[in-house]
């Protein structure tokens, strides 16, 4: 915590070119383009890093094949090549993945339409993914036994990509290397109000966790604040042509459901896309599509019962899965663009709004609508445009802000990994050898826990019950990764609270030792924070059944 306030100190006293607000994928990648140009970024979020829409996606990076249905092509292609580009940069993260998609008899297709669309989809992107294979009912019985073929003709496999990790993690990375560029960066700071005086704009701004107020100055604003986008425009006396309506997608997570890794696909009772997606240990199921009036959104009942309706009925189960079943929730909405002149949106237009971007100068600020996580390496370089144009100068433009570290280091790093013999002490259970873990999370940084774990072998030890995460990487993310909350730790900066059941967790001795490397003096309040805020609710979802001591998995392992 000692790095926040470092910078919480930093904020009050800097003159900044740019201030970002919101620390969800477009802040985070907004920020990292500007600091490794040459910028003075500040950026500052309300609540912590990727903390509202970024951690409840489907964990999916793809190009948008449903949207050719509306002939968006030009957005298609965009979005396949941005998809190609995150795989390119992000090869540990960003990763393949074949969609395996049942064709219900009687769809509003034809079965060769839909199998001609993807390969149209594989064109457009540039044939960069496997060719898509059309499939018959008795293959899909053959290859996964698990779906339902009662109702289905067939099939149709094409690819996209997934993130290997989380979301939030994902974004997080984005703001540790912003951090490391210069950015001066705070989770839970929120802005009040702003005026402009010259050239120049005085946020007040408010620390959350200490109710302390104070001003950011900075020359320029890039409101990159996802959904609440309009209510910090209102704050700042900003009128925009754009705005967003809100839809609510809710995912559920259960046992992993099978073994082979793709991502099964389906047309739900509404005929919207329904995924079945693997998610380490567990499998992600969603996810729904509800127009919702405001941003702070919660999983209902209906929304419980429309998921798991719709999987059972795609599914041959043991069992039908029950609220019982479900370990971990992601609820959030999905923020869709639309402009001024569209003054409301039928049912028909409501499904067929696209996850498209838009970036609009207004009065000193720069906002950021709408957009996906496929998109971000364009939604950063974009907002280098605008702050240019904005008069602001960039002293090294072209610089490369995203990827994972050169060849070398990587080289470095595993060639250190296999003198010191690092993945003989890889867990039973892992899926992966450790090496490649601490890599894929940790880039460059990965070669400082080397040195920890060369200092005092108990630094491997893996200090959380059923989680993927060892004492060296725990008192890292301690130093370098702002952590206020422990729900911080355990949902954003890691996905333990979605693969562990909260039960789980709260049995768990290495929890209590996690937070005394957090947060110190402040542990047992800390800890005590997390189970009052999240027991109630994850409590009642998992009542009937808690799957880790379940008799069906009497390892305990997720």
């Amino acid at each position: 915590m000692k790095l926040r306030q470092t910078n919480i100190e930093k904020l009050k006293t800097g003159n900044f070119d740019v201030c970002v607000i919101g620390g969800g994928i477009n802040g985070a990648v907004s920020a990292a383009a500007l600091s490794a140009s040459g910028v003075r970024v500040a950026l500052i979020e309300r609540k912590d890093f990727a903390g509202v829409t970024s951690q409840q996606s489907s964990n999916l990076a793809w190009g948008g094949i449903k949207y050719l249905e509306t002939f968006e092509l030009a957005l298609v292609r965009s979005l396949c090549l941005a998809r190609n580009r995150l795989i390119r940069a992000y090869p540990s993260t960003v990763r393949e993945i074949s969609f395996y998609m049942t064709y219900p008899r009687g769809f509003r297709w034809p079965r060769v339409f839909v199998w001609l669309g993807a390969w149209l989809y594989w064109f457009i992107g540039n044939c960069f993914t496997r060719t898509p294979r059309l499939l018959s009912a008795r293959q899909m019985a053959s290859e996964e036994p698990i779906i339902d073929l009662s109702s289905a003709t067939g099939g149709i496999e094409y690819s996209d990509a997934f993130l290997h990790d989380n979301d939030a993690r994902f974004v997080f990375n984005f703001v540790r290397r912003a951090l490391t560029n210069g950015c001066i960066a705070a989770n839970y700071v929120e802005v009040t109000r702003a005026v402009r005086e010259g050239e120049r704009w005085l946020i007040s701004v408010r620390d959350v966790e200490k109710g302390e107020t104070f001003v950011v100055r900075s020359k320029l604003i890039v409101n990159a604040a996802g959904p609440y986008v309009e209510d910090v425009n209102e704050r700042l006396g900003i009128s925009t042509r754009h705005r967003h309506v809100l839809s609510k997608g809710v995912h559920i997570l259960v046992r992993r459901l099978t073994a082979s890794y793709r991502v099964l696909t389906f047309f739900a009772d509404d005929g919207r896309l329904f995924f079945v997606i693997p998610m380490g240990p567990r499998t992600c199921i969603g996810t729904t599509d509800t127009r919702v009036d405001g941003p702070d959104v919660s999983v209902t009942e209906e929304d419980r019962r429309f998921v798991l309706d719709n999987i059972n009925k795609r599914l041959r189960l043991e069992q039908p899965l029950t609220e019982g079943d479900i370990i971990a929730e992601r609820c959030g909405v999905r923020p869709l663009v639309v402009s001024g002149e569209t003054k409301s949106a039928n049912s028909q237009d409501w499904l067929q709004l696209s996850r498209k971007h838009a970036i609009e100068a207004s009065d000193g600020a720069v906002c950021v609508f709408g957009g996906k996580l496929t998109d971000c390496l364009n939604v950063g370089e974009e907002i280098l445009d605008e702050v240019e144009r904005a008069g602001i100068r960039i002293p090294y433009a072209g610089q490369r802000w995203y990827g994972e570290p050169a060849q070398s280091t990587r080289d470095e790093f595993f060639h250190q990994a296999k003198l010191m013999n690092l993945d003989a002490l890889t867990s039973q259970t892992s899926s992966e050898p450790l090496s490649a873990r601490l890599w894929r999370r940790y880039g460059g940084q990965a070669i400082g826990l080397l040195e920890h774990i060369r200092e005092d072998p108990r630094d491997a030890e893996l200090l959380i019950e059923h989680a993927e995460y060892l004492r060296c990487e725990i008192e890292q993310a301690a130093s370098r990764e702002m952590i206020t909350k422990l729900d911080d730790f355990l949902r954003r900066r890691s996905k333990i609270a979605q693969v562990v059941s909260h039960e789980a967790l709260r049995r768990a001795a290495g929890v209590r030792e996690a937070c005394r490397i957090l947060f110190g003096a402040e542990a047992d309040r800390k800890y005590d924070e997390y189970f009052a805020e999240h027991g109630t609710t994850e409590e009642r979802v998992r009542s009937r059944n808690d799957y880790v001591s379940s008799p069906a998995n009497p390892s305990g392992a997720p």
